[in-house]
């Protein structure tokens, strides 16, 4: 009964990593440990089989003959226990509650569309849909899968590449039979832009002009917190507003709005990810079924991503 009582799978997985990085406190900070609390963990280990694993040192640590095979029956112990577990997993039916945050026009123009089909590929998985043009923290809002727009920034985060889709300045048709269509960048002076209101955005449009890339800053009567809201004034003939395809293509395939100035158009595109925490093979099922699926089905504009980025 007393061996039920101790984890023994944990303080494998401690004294693996000790040894493999070399001393209590890389793998202390690797785990969120205290070097004592490793080094208390080992001692205890050795005092239940009987025999030094560890020589310790101020330089290095190293191993003694029973703790060279203690070892490689660990790392053999821990890759079985990750095999049968995986096994596990990809038996397992998906099943429980995903919540999944993304912004405005990708939740509304391609995830809230595609929720049917998940639905009825996955009747045990439920959607927790949370539209917010706020990045969250996933660990704060307890989020499973994210979309992100924009390239990916250095983070403990996972990344799953759902496509990417170009920029367009564009206008209604009604604004443009009222105020004209700008001939060149420089025009935008004397038009109405729409620009966005949270503090990451920066109000200038880029172009290109005779192979020199433009910054230039614009200037409007409103601005919006979201992209969907940029859209509704636009189509309402308010302004000109700089959106992605992946939000607007119907509306300009629809002839609702219009592209300005694509003659200056620089090219640039806008990324799309699905971001989550943990490592691929440590994903529960019902989260890895969403992603995949995500990465399957969204079309941006005709773009698809089925890799990871």
């Amino acid at each position: 009964m007393a061996r039920l009582e101790i984890n023994r799978s944990g303080e494998m997985e401690v004294f693996a990593r000790a040894v493999e990085l070399g001393g209590f406190s890389p793998a202390a900070r690797e785990l969120k440990m205290t070097p004592s609390a490793v080094s208390k963990l080992i001692s205890r280990m050795e005092a239940r089989l009987g025999a030094r694993l560890i020589n310790r040192s101020t330089r290095k640590l190293t191993l003694t003959a029973e703790g060279q095979l203690f070892h490689e029956r660990t790392l053999r112990l821990l890759a079985d226990l990750d095999e049968a577990e995986s096994a596990v997993a990809a038996n397992t039916t998906p099943r429980g509650r995903v919540r999944i945050n993304s912004n405005v026009p990708f939740g509304l123009h391609h995830l809230l569309p595609l929720v049917p089909r998940f639905s009825a590929a996955y009747p045990k998985v439920i959607l927790d849909i949370v539209l917010s043009d706020t990045v969250v923290d996933l660990m704060d809002a307890r989020t499973d899968v994210a979309i992100r727009v924009g390239p990916m920034r250095a983070s403990q985060l996972m990344a799953r590449k759902l496509g990417e889709s170009p920029m367009a300045v564009v206008a209604s048709p009604d604004y443009l039979a009222r105020h004209g269509a700008p001939k060149t960048p420089r025009d935008l002076a004397a038009h109405n832009c729409i620009g966005f209101n949270f503090t990451r955005h920066c109000d200038k449009w880029p172009f290109l002009d005779s192979g020199e890339r433009l910054s230039l800053p614009v200037h409007g009567d409103a601005t919006a917190g979201d992209g969907e809201t940029s859209r509704q004034l636009v189509l309402v003939g308010q302004g000109l507003a700089r959106l992605s395809h992946f939000h607007i293509g119907p509306d300009i395939a629809a002839g609702r709005l219009v592209p300005v100035l694509e003659a200056y158009n620089p090219g640039d595109v806008e990324e799309l990810h699905a971001v989550y925490v943990g490592h691929g093979g440590q994903l529960p099922s019902r989260v890895r079924a969403l992603i995949d699926f995500l990465v399957a089905e969204v079309d941006l504009h005709g773009v698809r991503a089925a890799q990871s980025s």
